[in-house]
């Protein structure tokens, strides 16, 4: 359950569920996320979910800290219930023009590319969190022999769909942007559409992702 809940300036808290991330933990996170969001509480202006904490953001006109630290503490949440949840099929293409990195990751994984994209390809991934821009998931949890390092260096420029590696997660970025991530694919699923309102991304805290590989053709015709 939540350990503490603390204040982040003047018109914020966080629940604090410790330092571990694990499925579990984010699980419970997401659990309290959508309860809240569900209330929808007077004052509440935004909810972010992350690994193991919630920030809780609020319109000092309309409530408190003391407030709203209250109405947390008395949420009921049944541990054992499953998440409200999608499962989600993501298409990527592993063409040499998308792959960036997958040289960097056979040197330092000690793996040929067919068998990365073989362990990668075989999972299901839960997100755990959306966010360093908009809609971007982050996935996990890869295998430990698919664990790498950010690039030393990272790019200026990320293209948009690009799906990465780094540690225990795998990405997709949403937006051409800065970034580090290995970058093994791309995927040509819009991912987040700034044009709805209600529900702009595609894949939510919760979710479970299966990625499938599609060949240079079928990306080009992907959306035909």
């Amino acid at each position: 359950m939540i350990k503490n809940i603390l204040n982040l300036g003047d018109a914020a808290l966080y629940c604090d569920f410790g330092k571990e991330i694990n499925k579990e933990i984010n699980s419970l996170v997401i659990k309290y996320f959508q309860t809240i969001k569900d209330k929808k509480i007077d004052g509440i202006n935004n909810l972010t979910p992350s690994y193991n904490k919630l920030i809780v953001s609020y319109d000092l006109k309309k409530t408190n800290f003391k407030n709203i630290k209250n109405v947390i503490e008395n949420i009921t949440i049944n541990q054992k219930e499953n998440l409200s949840s999608k499962k989600i099929e993501i298409p990527v293409c592993c063409d040499n023009s998308f792959s960036l990195d997958i040289e960097r990751l056979e040197k330092k994984l000690n793996l040929n590319r067919e068998k990365i994209f073989d362990n990668f390809f075989a999972k299901e991934y839960f997100c755990y969190m959306t966010g360093f821009i908009a809609g971007m998931p982050f996935l996990g949890d890869l295998d430990d022999k698919m664990r790498a390092k950010r690039l030393e260096t990272p790019r200026v420029k990320v293209p948009k769909g690009s799906v990465g590696l780094t540690e225990q997660f795998a990405n997709i970025y949403t937006f051409e942007s800065p970034g580090g991530w290995n970058i093994i694919g791309n995927s040509p699923l819009g991912i987040f559409d700034s044009t709805k309102d209600e529900e702009p991304n595609l894949i939510n805290p919760g979710d479970t992702v299966i990625f499938k590989k599609i060949n240079m053709d079928q990306y080009k015709n992907y959306n035909d």
